[in-house]
């Protein structure tokens, strides 16, 4: 997504000397684009991007891009699955399908599908899966859960990596996360894409009363306010219950 907004700015801005690029021209740029917040956000991103390579190369003497504010995203962004939907995939594709194994690596892992694309099984060991995450470079140790052990015990690939296409080749992220929607798609589910799943691997984790600490252990977050945006689906009837027994047993 960031190629694409870099693409689209370049296109229309290419041609104009980046040490001409002010404050108020970025900031024109990103308002203009309110109307599509998501948007807006990934066109910052990818002009800060731009812009800090810059600094960093000495071609401009201060980055234009400070103090111009995140367009704020609308709703809760990327929807969670639903425990509901959960099952509907799971009884629609069973252990043995190449979608399975997708779904299944991306729900119990809770990485992001730059990750997912690279794990093999020469990265696992006692009964843990090592990933050194693309976006963070954040290094996690993830126990492998028996359900996720079973299934890729019967989903063989003896490749380097666990998913391939039907070619035989790795993933990239974009394609990945396109095949899980559409196989969702076929199964009756919509709008709901592997970044769902990592936020649905948080939830569970809120769910079964994990601390934030402990989640972040897992989900590689950096921030203690970004795993709270991810587990506002946590369900409230079932965390509130945990809390009232907690207090009688004190």
């Amino acid at each position: 997504m960031r190629r694409a907004m870099i693409d689209e700015f370049v296109s229309e801005f290419g041609k104009f000397p980046i040490n001409k690029l002010e404050h108020r021209y970025v900031r024109k740029i990103i308002d203009r684009l309110g109307e599509t917040p998501g948007k807006a956000l990934a066109m910052l991103t990818a002009i800060r991007t731009l812009t800090a390579l810059a600094l960093g190369d000495g071609v401009i003497a201060s980055d234009p891009c400070v103090g111009i504010k995140k367009p704020k995203l609308r709703g809760e962004g990327i929807h969670d699955w639903t425990e509901g939907e959960i099952a509907t995939f799971e009884s629609y594709y069973p252990i043995g399908t190449h979608a399975r194994l997708i779904f299944a690596l991306a729900l119990y892992t809770g990485q992001r599908a730059s990750d997912l694309i690279r794990m093999g099984l020469q990265h696992t060991r006692n009964g843990k899966i090592e990933v050194k995450q693309q976006k963070t470079k954040t290094p996690l140790l993830i126990p492998i859960d028996p359900d996720l052990q079973a299934i890729l015990d019967a989903t063989p690939s003896g490749h380097l990596t666990i998913l391939v296409n039907e070619s035989g080749k790795p993933y990239q992220a974009n394609s990945l996360s396109k095949r899980l929607t559409r196989y969702a798609e076929q199964a009756g589910i919509k709008d709901r894409s592997i970044h769902g799943l990592r936020k649905a691997r948080c939830r569970r984790l809120a769910e079964a009363g994990c601390t934030a600490h402990e989640i972040m252990s897992i989900s590689g977050h950096k921030s203690l306010k970004e795993v709270e945006r991810y587990t506002k689906a946590a369900s409230q009837e079932m965390m509130a219950e945990r809390a009232i027994a907690r207090t009688k047993s004190a």
